[in-house]
């Protein structure tokens, strides 16, 4: 069966133009993850936008949706060959997505405003605190990688997930407690914490220059939470075969690590967690060899051999605030800041995906703001809860 694309809005904020629902389904067979799509039609005004972008696929076809506001139809630009094979595929994906438990717009019934709450609440932290987004983007990843994206990284109480040593310093919480509040005055019950925050993750990405994402919602929320269960989580000095294990043991495969590990393209990490490549790495008396020389008296000079290990320095030398592909420029120029971050490059296995978000020539080049939009939906739906399973808590810090 063939893989497909479509293309959706970049822009999440005010605008003229209004998003058309569009159901996202993702199914597997044996060899491909195959996407469905249904229109759902709202009201909308004459105007269009070709301002989109697409999800590729490895079959790389591309199916052109443009909005056409004035006539409230989605028109396919492909050949009638290709209008066929899209039509038989979402004939044929209406059973097969069924059991996936999550779409997008889920809530576009229950609860309409839901996705719009979230975005507002996010912009409005992120406008007086712009760290909450790369918080944001931990913590999703972090709540996903311990059973499942429940939210229980959320819960409050002695020996839960929050007080786990890896999950030190979580950021942007209280804009998921904003939009809870929020949701539970209009759609008391209804919308999961769980989803607020892979909402609020999408939303924290658009907000420092990446793209959006379609997010599939439905999720329920966990009723367990324990600390020490966060020690599977991938850490600082992770040897690559390591990494790759965990990533695979939550159905991720290799370019999903190096475009997930992307996202430290915004953010920070405190010394502690490096210090240890500057100086006497692995008891040589000589730094790391692969930071790059002209790099090294820098990183000596934010974080002292005896300094503050708590100081906090950026994870993307350059633009620790924007999200782009300088991370993959710094990795191969060898100042990659964790050391687990920089062996993705002197790993021939990841390197490679490296490469192709750098467009290396005469390898098949990956668009890092659509890949990860696609790796984030994957990780998203690891292990979630729908239908009667968990609870929709009403308080995101609290079991009900």
């Amino acid at each position: 069966m063939l893989d497909f694309a479509y293309f959706f809005p970049a822009a999440l904020g005010p605008s003229p133009i209004q998003i058309v629902p569009i159901k996202y389904h993702t199914f597997s067979t044996p060899s491909h993850n195959t996407t469905s799509i249904e229109q759902n039609p709202v009201s909308i005004t004459p105007k269009f936008s070709t301002s989109y972008h697409p999800f590729q696929s490895q079959s790389q076809i591309f199916t052109l949706l443009i909005v056409l506001q004035s006539e409230q139809k989605v028109i396919m630009g492909c050949t009638k060959e290709m209008q066929i094979v899209l039509f038989l595929l979402l004939a044929s994906a209406t059973t097969l997505a069924l059991g996936q438990g999550t779409r997008v717009g889920f809530y576009s019934g229950s609860c309409p405003r839901a996705e719009s709450i979230v975005q507002a609440a996010v912009r409005s932290r992120f406008q007086s605190d712009p760290t909450v987004a790369p918080g944001l983007l931990r913590m999703h990843f972090h709540d996903c990688f311990v059973r499942g994206c429940d939210a229980s990284i959320l819960i409050d109480g002695p020996g839960t997930e929050k007080m786990a040593g890896a999950n030190s310093r979580l950021r942007g919480i209280e804009a998921i407690d904003d939009a809870k509040k929020q949701l539970e005055a209009v759609c008391p019950g209804v919308v999961s914490c769980a989803d607020i925050l892979a909402l609020a993750t999408r939303d924290a990405v658009v907000l420092t220059s990446g793209r959006g994402w379609l997010v599939p919602t439905g999720r329920r929320d966990g009723t367990i939470s324990l600390s020490s269960e966060a020690s599977n989580l991938p850490g600082p000095t992770e040897s690559v075969d390591s990494q790759k294990k965990k990533f695979a043991a939550k159905g991720l495969n290799d370019q999903d690590l190096v475009t997930l590990v992307g996202g430290h393209t915004i953010g920070t990490t405190a010394c502690q967690f490096f210090r240890h490549r500057l100086n006497n790495f692995n008891n040589t008396n000589n730094p790391d060899p692969t930071i790059d020389p002209a790099f090294l008296p820098q990183l000596r000079s934010l974080c002292p051999e005896n300094g503050d290990g708590s100081k906090l320095v950026g994870l993307d030398n350059g633009s620790p605030n924007t999200f782009d592909t300088s991370f993959y420029a710094n990795l191969r120029s060898g100042r990659g800041i964790l050391e687990s971050d920089q062996m993705l490059w002197t790993d021939a296995s990841t390197k490679s995906f490296v490469q192709r978000y750098l467009g290396v020539r005469g390898l098949q080049a990956l668009n890092f703001n659509v890949e990860f939009g696609r790796a984030m939906v994957k990780m998203s739906n690891i292990e979630v809860k729908t239908g009667t399973d968990g609870e929709i808590r009403r308080v995101c810090s609290k079991i009900n």
